[in-house]
């Protein structure tokens, strides 16, 4: 059993922490991206980032000066979003690093997919830019089925905590022996379930955890994630997609 998760806009660089344990799997074509978005100008590259000039020129020198193999962090602790701080890598035990590694999978536009040790840079590329890199119409098109066959093991299960942007990248790919399930966290709101993105991001990094700490190696075995004021609602879930609400905010009651 697999999960997925997306990666943090967010980038922070700690060589100390922890060693990496190798180079993600698609470095060739990560070296394609990184040429590709030097020779862009830098308007263009604000263009393709889509924000305001402190962060373009912060990325801008990212890429000028980029070596994607010296300086490394592992991928677990580069990303500095709230998914992550939910997650609490830096506390894991030793047997929760030995699970993540084999079980969990981190979609990148830039990198395709990274595992929680593999040495990354900081970067800016979501995968939704408008790249048309190497005759192709955007990353996903660029991707191909590449992420899909990454993370999908033996098992054919894989547990979806990423947002839409990203479990796009393997969706189009699954096959009919594949059981792909979705967590959603949201509360009921007027007969419905809202997924409100702090909240939800919030959740996905404790669910990793959550995972880790009990080692699951069975979806069902999730539906105990009761964190955050979450609990599974079988009611609301299906085969495809397990339904997470709250219906009280700690320390606030309902």
């Amino acid at each position: 059993m697999r999960m997925i998760i997306s990666p943090a806009k967010q980038m922070r660089v700690d060589t100390d922490t922890f060693a990496c344990t190798e180079l993600p799997a698609f470095m060739e074509k990560t070296e394609v991206l990184k040429d590709w978005i030097r020779a862009l100008t830098y308007e263009q590259q604000k263009a393709l980032w889509a924000c305001n000039d402190k962060i373009a020129q912060q990325n801008a020198g990212r890429f000028a000066h980029m070596d994607l193999r010296s300086s490394l962090t592992p991928a677990l602790l580069a990303y500095d979003g709230i998914q992550y701080t939910y997650m609490a890598p830096a506390v894991f035990e030793d047997g929760q690093f030995d699970y993540v590694q084999e079980h969990l999978r981190i979609l990148s536009g830039f990198y395709g997919v990274v595992k929680p040790m593999d040495g990354v840079v900081p970067y800016r590329l979501e995968m939704q830019a408008k790249a048309a890199v190497a005759g192709h119409k955007n990353l996903y098109d660029f991707w191909g089925d590449d992420l899909y066959r990454a993370v999908m093991d033996d098992s054919h299960v894989l547990i979806n905590l990423a947002s839409k942007e990203y479990s796009r990248c393997i969706e189009k790919y699954l096959q009919p022996q594949d059981r792909y399930i979705t967590c959603v966290f949201g509360e009921p709101e007027r007969g419905r379930i809202v997924q409100k993105g702090v909240y939800a991001k919030m959740a996905r990094g404790e669910m990793v955890r959550f995972m880790a700490g009990i080692h699951a190696d069975e979806p069902e075995q999730i539906q105990a994630f009761n964190w955050s004021g979450y609990h599974f609602d079988k009611e609301r879930s299906s085969d495809t997609e397990y339904v997470f609400i709250r219906t009280e905010i700690p320390g606030k009651g309902r």
